[in-house]
């Protein structure tokens, strides 16, 4: 097993130094899912995902895409970048879900796949907040990372 790479040898939490690497392109895809009760779903799909406080899907958008700006301000070992592209799609689902699908691209020494992550997360608890009058049972899962390349390795699930 190696080691964590946000560990130090005493145990300690330490940030990376990528100093040594080379700036390559790097992209990644994260996705995961709201699911709503059957009839909650079909009321929204019904108002073409409107609400009292206006579009659910492109407010989710517009949080996922400022989430992956603050990435590094909310996940304490994660560097700062400057990000290239950030795209969030969000579209009906099977069996009364919205899929997430936020892609983020970089030139940097580090990857971008706790932006990608980041993205589908927020844009998730947006949905559910604007969602949640109209019931709890709203249900946030299968957060995920698709791919990733650049860097040292490749990766798809």
């Amino acid at each position: 097993m190696s080691n964590l790479s946000h560990i130090d040898e005493a145990g300690n939490a330490s940030m990376v130094d990528v100093s040594d690497k080379k700036i390559t392109s790097r992209t990644a895809i994260a996705s995961g899912k709201v699911s709503f009760p059957k009839s909650v779903f079909e009321t929204l799909a019904g108002q073409d995902f409107l609400g009292k406080k206006g579009s659910i899907i492109q407010t989710a958008v517009i949080a996922g895409i400022q989430a992956v700006k603050k990435t590094s301000e909310l996940i304490p070992l994660c560097h700062q970048l400057s990000l290239s592209k950030v795209h969030i799609e969000i579209v009906p689902f099977e069996n009364s879900s919205l899929k997430i699908t936020c892609t983020v691209k970089c030139n940097e020494k580090t990857g971008v796949e706790m932006e990608a992550l980041t993205g589908v997360s927020v844009s998730a608890l947006t949905i559910y907040d604007m969602c949640k009058a109209l019931s709890h049972d709203i249900v946030i899962s299968d957060i995920q990372l698709n791919e990733k390349t650049g860097g040292k390795s490749d990766y798809r699930s």
